[in-house]
């Protein structure tokens, strides 16, 4: 609720912004109020408090501190918060994403050898350990080791064994081949290429677990490797966790056309398209508080270097918010995932687009960009969301002005570890909040009768 008196509010906006020593709620008034992002709410300052009396003599005050900094410092200081942090990963996801397409192609036009299975039967192949030793290897050099934690999904245990000798061969190679492009992106390369023991290390340092409090990185190295082996949609994702937050996200990509009209071919038809019609690849990526989120083409091979930032350009959600006029993606694979139940759902609010069956966090990028409005997820009894399948995603729709929530309408818990704890019932994903609500409100309407 905003601030009753306007007078009040007046003499507020004309305050140096450092003098709040409250928090919004405290002053009866929400972030949105002041057009400030909440970011900087939980960084200003607390020096000694004082009244402030309105000159129209209300009842309301607020705080002030002679020792606060000052607004525009504190502006400043948001503005370029994590700006190192993602351009480093913006770069290590470009990377990887140019990694994971030579590898694809590789991998479709010769056979399946190097696609082997995790002890849950889901695969795994050369380019998810590629890619989180290379991202690794780039996080580390350019923080130090010792300051980067990583959450990640593949397991070096695997990789280890003996008879997968042969693959790790091909790790060892195809990371070496891709941190000597490093310089092409403004990094460093090793100064000898990396040995095997090198690899397995850069791999083996994704043991965090996660938690409530400190920084952590969050990776899935290939986020829907079906789709990856079936020459289909897949994602690098990598996320920044501070005190239990996403605070930055960086989707790769590799096979969403940069051109919406494309979308709906099929990515072997697009394939054998002529280049020229077809710019295959982006890097999605924002970062918490800045109103804002970017998208970059991938760098072609006649590009000799790539561009910060300039490349980018900012994306938006659809302003679409008629269920009628809108598109609804959801998991292609059924294993954990009710279809059933979410086209009921998108029945009873109105919809009547097919769904977007897309694999992958690229659900996340198509909502975003303003590709599709609705993202439904409604895991099956027993199935436990991973903060890796989803972190990059929530920064990225959020930042893009569309809405991300459970099915209770609560904001998505990353501080409990390596598993999206106490989720209420499914995840939500929306290009607005006249649609979020509308779908909240039929999941409880409907979810009693659900098998789920």
């Amino acid at each position: 609720m905003p601030i009753s008196c306007p007078n009040f509010a007046v003499q507020i906006l004309h305050l140096r912004s450092s003098s709040f020593t409250t928090t919004a709620r405290e002053i009866n008034c929400t972030p949105r109020d002041f057009r400030i992002s909440p970011p900087i709410f939980r960084t200003i300052l607390r020096p000694n408090s004082v009244n402030y009396s309105s000159r129209c003599n209300c009842s309301q005050t607020i705080f002030s501190a002679e020792a606060a900094h000052d607004y525009d410092d504190q502006l400043k200081f948001e503005s370029e918060r994590y700006s190192d942090e993602l351009e480093v990963a913006v770069k290590a996801v470009h990377m990887a994403s140019l990694l994971c397409q030579r590898v694809q192609e590789s991998l479709i036009a010769k056979s399946d050898d190097h696609v082997q299975s995790k002890d849950d039967d889901s695969p795994v192949t050369i380019a998810d350990w590629s890619v989180q030793a290379t991202v690794s290897w780039v996080l580390s050099d350019a923080f130090g080791s010792a300051n980067v934690s990583i959450v990640a999904e593949e397991d070096v245990q695997e990789l280890s064994k003996t008879d997968s000798i042969g693959i790790l061969n091909s790790v060892v190679k195809t990371v070496n081949q891709c941190l000597a492009e490093a310089p092409r992106f403004g990094l460093k390369s090793p100064p000898n290429p990396l040995s095997t023991s090198d690899v397995l290390e850069a791999i083996s340092r994704c043991n965090s677990i996660g938690g409530p409090t400190g920084r952590f990185w969050v990776l899935d190295p290939v986020d829907g490797t079906l789709g990856f082996v079936r020459g289909d949609q897949y994602a690098i994702a990598l996320a920044l966790i501070e005190d239990g937050e996403p605070v930055l996200g960086v989707l790769g990509c590799p096979n969403y056309p940069m051109k919406t009209e494309l979308l709906s071919y099929h990515q072997r038809v697009l394939s054998t398209l002529p280049s020229a019609n077809w710019d295959k690849g982006c890097v999605i990526y924002a970062r918490k508080g800045s109103g804002g989120a970017w998208m970059q083409p991938l760098l072609r091979k006649e590009e000799k270097k790539f561009v910060w930032p300039n490349s980018a350009s900012e994306i938006k959600v659809s302003t679409i918010d008629n269920p009628a006029l809108a598109t609804f993606c959801e998991p292609v694979e059924k294993a954990n995932s009710s279809h059933s139940f979410t086209a009921g759902l998108a029945h009873s609010v109105g919809v009547r687009n097919q769904p977007l069956r897309v694999y992958s966090m690229v659900k996340y990028a198509a909502i975003a960009r303003g590709d599709a409005e609705i993202f439904m997820k409604f895991a099956r009894a027993g199935y436990k969301e991973k903060i890796w399948d989803h972190a990059a995603g929530v920064v990225i729709i959020e930042e893009a002005g569309g809405v991300v929530t459970d099915a209770g309408g609560h904001h998505l818990c990353f501080s409990k570890g390596m598993y999206l704890e106490g989720l209420d019932r499914g995840i939500i994903a929306s290009s607005g909040s006249t649609l979020h609500n509308k779908i909240i409100r039929a999941v409880d309407a409907s979810w009693n009768s659900s098998s789920l």
